[in-house]
């Protein structure tokens, strides 16, 4: 996808007249996709980008956990708030098939379906935050409310050694 495209996250938050701004970077189609690496080339603090991990529960099937950059998801702790046993990261190759978005690009908005979603209590903290826009090179910033409210997100504790 070129630089400058709307992605389907953009194009839901324009319909739903959601105040956001979108900030492009160079992004290596081959290079390093971590937050640290995001987060140097965007400008953006590591700990206000926050990543999103697919996941899948042994009752409830597919589930999006959003965390800052810098932290990890704490699977019992996402297990628990989503009402599973265990949970576990989705395969690589499973994602683009499941959410329509490929690795470094999975937006919480507008995947293919609306799996639940799960964030980090740490948003509490925050008053804007950066998710992916669902391509490589391109970041939605917005605040926390507005992701909670257009996708009815859970906010839990859900990170390794803090929220």
């Amino acid at each position: 996808m070129k630089k400058g495209s709307k992605t389907n996250a953009i194009r839901c938050l324009e319909k739903r007249n959601v105040l956001h701004q979108v900030v492009e970077y160079d992004m290596d189609d081959e290079g390093d996709l971590s937050a640290q690496h995001v987060s140097q080339v965007s400008g953006i603090p590591v700990d206000m980008l926050y990543k999103t991990i697919v996941c899948r529960g042994d009752k409830t099937g597919v589930i999006l956990a959003c965390v800052p950059g810098n932290l990890e998801v704490d699977m019992k702790k996402l297990a628990k708030a989503s009402g599973n046993k265990k949970v576990e990261s989705v395969p690589l190759k499973e994602i683009l098939p499941l959410t329509g978005y490929i690795r470094g690009g999975v937006s919480p908005i507008g995947c293919k379906k609306d799996y639940p979603l799960y964030l980090s209590d740490l948003i509490n903290n925050r008053e804007k935050i950066s998710i992916s826009a669902g391509r490589k090179g391109c970041q939605i910033i917005l605040a926390p409310g507005d992701l909670v409210a257009v996708r009815e997100a859970k906010v839990c504790p859900i990170t390794k050694g803090g929220g």
